[in-house]
């Protein structure tokens, strides 16, 4: 049996079935970009010692630990408030979702305003350490390219 046509006279596209394997693929990217976060961190804060010296390092891991701390924060934040839509269980309270939002920028900022007022170097390598999770993101982008390629998904 076909599927009747749209209004416009094409037929409707088909849907293809998502693997239980995708599935598990594409559920994990969260944690796969957390641990991209601490390990481009790491390894960073090394190369960031050598190129520019200690006190931009100390910025580059601080700022890459308020990164991290932040990007698990909102994910945390994202699954309550979504748990919290869909009616779920586990509602979260609007006010402790408000708090985390705070408190978050509330910490970057404190950390933030304490190594600018001490060493420029270091908020140098701080902003940047800001930016790992963006950098975990286009590697988890390019890994998952390379998984539907490879796997098929």
């Amino acid at each position: 049996m076909t599927p009747a046509p749209l209004p416009d006279g094409l037929p409707p596209a088909e849907t293809p079935e998502a693997s239980p394997a995708a599935d598990r693929f594409f559920s994990a990217a969260i944690p796969r970009m957390l641990r991209f976060v601490l390990i481009l961190g790491a390894a960073l804060t090394v190369a960031v010692a050598w190129r520019f010296g200690m006190v931009t390092a100390i910025g580059f891991a601080a700022g890459s630990f308020i990164a991290y701390l932040s990007f698990r924060s909102l994910n945390r934040a994202v699954q309550a408030l979504t748990a919290r839509v869909v009616a779920s269980h586990r509602a979260e309270g609007g006010f402790s979702l408000v708090n985390g939002f705070f408190l978050r920028y509330l910490l970057a900022g404190i950390v933030a305003y304490v190594i600018f007022t001490s060493s420029f170097q270091a908020f140098r390598g701080f902003l940047f350490g800001l930016c790992t999770p963006v950098a975990a993101m286009l590697l988890e982008a390019g890994y998952e390219a390379y998984a539907a390629l490879r796997r098929g998904y």
